[in-house]
């Protein structure tokens, strides 16, 4: 049997892909061949996919926003972005379509806006020379949180 492919105007995952974890990746072009949904990745950079009808990547060329302005452009209603990327998920949220983060926090309305002025603030101290410090590493408890948001959010596809 065939694999049809995902349909057209079905919802899509897109993934803001130059900072996304290999492991969440991976995570992703498993659950894209099993649901059989369209998985865009979206970079700066030449990012290698794994042969599937369900998975592809997006080369973009430009400065750092680049990837950001080619997701939001393409994005409707109702699909997942996954990015750790906070002004991007806002965007993402305004659109009508989810953010969800490597750790497996979904992003809200409710939520996005202390988000954002918690990474404003946190730019402002690195601005002054303040050192911040970098996100913790990816712990199992965020893949198993991220795969969990995943699957709930594909079996709302399905249902």
């Amino acid at each position: 049997m065939i694999d049809a492919p995902a349909k057209q105007g079905s919802p899509c995952i897109w993934v803001d892909a130059d900072a996304c974890p290999n492991v969440i990746k991976d995570i992703l072009f498993r659950a894209a061949e099993r649901a059989r949904v369209e998985t865009i990745l979206v970079a700066n950079q030449r990012i290698r996919t794994p042969p599937s009808r369900f998975v592809r990547s997006i080369q973009v060329t430009g400065g750092l926003d680049a990837a950001d302005e080619e997701i939001v452009s393409r994005i409707k209603t109702g699909d997942l972005v996954i990015t750790a990327d906070i002004p991007l998920a806002a965007r993402v949220l305004e659109k009508g379509a989810l953010a969800l983060n490597p750790r497996g926090e979904l992003y809200t309305s409710d939520s996005i806006g202390q988000r954002l002025s918690m990474r404003n603030f946190m730019d402002e101290l690195r601005g002054a020379g303040v050192n911040t410090g970098g996100p913790a590493g990816l712990h199992p408890r965020d893949r198993q949180a991220f795969a969990n948001q995943l699957d709930t959010w594909l079996s709302r596809q399905t249902s």
